[in-house]
């Protein structure tokens, strides 16, 4: 396993944000506390819905950009699968 981090979080509307990070939990306390992303900022309390990690930042934040590429029902479809799979390598 890696240490680095692509999250998917689903805030308090509904909405969901995706970051990288290489600390998951104090990310997360970082949204909380309203430190985090700006578009986080006011929205929690917030679920993890999905993380998966990888060995290089590279491939981390390869990963994040394609995500934040997709619609809303491309990433519930991500969420159900419980995985990322290889996205960045399908979009790129």
């Amino acid at each position: 396993m890696g240490n680095h981090y692509v999250y998917m979080i689903r805030c308090q509307d509904g909405s969901l944000y995706t970051g990288y990070t290489n600390n998951v939990e104090r990310r997360l306390q970082m949204h909380e506390s309203g430190k985090g992303a700006k578009y986080t900022r006011g929205k929690g309390p917030f679920v993890l819905e999905l993380c998966q990690s990888y060995t290089t930042k590279q491939e981390a934040m390869q990963s994040e950009y394609a995500i934040k590429q997709l619609s809303k029902s491309a990433k519930e479809c991500l969420i159900q699968e419980g995985k990322i799979k290889d996205v960045a390598a399908k979009e790129l």
